[in-house]
């Protein structure tokens, strides 16, 4: 017959006394916030020269003039990123690779992605973006994009494809090499010891990181309005330039929050499972 366990009298004891450390942290983390905020905006709205920033930055009728505009401008972003994303992995997973290729053949191949990463990694993305968004149209070659959005595209790849290669390496690396020779032993080629064995387990450990690298690159789109693409930066811009008024960049910098805050919470919850794993 089977056994039901029952808790001991000192085991609901040390439980009530968690829960009830667990309700006083809560309570003391809440008041202490509300506290905080409080205090915040009593010194702002009191601060000489609310009024004016109110008016210039808070404006209500500004924000819903702006709105429809801006939101439209956001979709492009949006687009962007979600062009630029799918690129980005293939780039950066390809040249991680051709890092990890140790043949004497491929030392060309090699020293052209360390160039790659170096190069791409030292070169503000801002500077990038003017160098592609201008310099490609101006070699006036058959088959180069004029849209400012693609080439928007093409500079935000390079330049985080670097990043998101040295974050795929780390991962690679982080694998065991006793692994490696276990699937070389077993008759596995280099090609399937990377496809079966080292690349499944990298790519789950650089998830976080990945995702942090695209948390920046939602905000990174915004870029693109240097070189002349409506996106939600540049239609702010537009409105702010004919009313004076600086509400609709507060309209943009919303959007871009209700965006970016559900992705860096996700990052947050698969860093904090990945560690719960390897506790284990």
């Amino acid at each position: 017959m089977a056994t039901t366990w029952v808790k001991s009298d000192r085991q609901r004891e040390r439980e009530r006394m968690r829960a009830g450390r667990a309700r006083r942290s809560a309570s003391t983390a809440t008041v202490s916030t509300v506290v905080f905020l409080v205090l915040v905006v009593w010194a702002v709205t009191n601060a000489p020269g609310w009024n004016r920033v109110q008016d210039t930055f808070f404006n209500p009728g500004q924000f819903v003039t702006a709105l429809p505009d801006v939101l439209d401008g956001f979709l492009l972003n949006v687009k962007i990123f979600l062009i630029a994303e799918p690129l980005i992995l293939v780039v950066g997973l390809l040249v991680a690779l051709a890092r990890g290729l140790t043949a004497p053949v491929f030392f060309p191949l090699r020293c052209l992605a360390v160039a790659y990463t170096d190069i791409f990694r030292g070169v503000p993305t801002i500077l990038l973006v003017y160098l592609v968004g201008f310099g490609l149209p101006a070699l006036r070659l058959q088959g180069i994009p004029s849209d400012e959005a693609t080439l928007g595209v093409i500079a935000l790849t390079l330049s985080y494809g670097a990043y998101v290669a040295e974050v795929f390496r780390s991962g690679i690396d982080s694998v065991h090499p006793s692994q490696v020779s276990a699937a070389r032993s077993l008759g596995l080629t280099h090609a399937k010891t990377m496809r079966f064995v080292v690349l499944p387990q990298a790519v789950r450990r650089v998830i976080p990181p990945l995702l942090n690298d695209f948390v920046s690159l939602q905000k990174d789109t915004a870029l693109v309005a240097t070189i002349g693409a409506i996106e939600a930066l540049r239609q702010a811009q537009i409105h702010a330039s004919t009313t004076f008024n600086y509400t609709p960049y507060l309209v943009a910098a919303l959007l871009f929050v209700l965006l970016t805050i559900p992705m860096a919470r996700f990052t947050d919850y698969l860093a904090a499972r990945s560690q719960r794993r390897r506790g284990r």
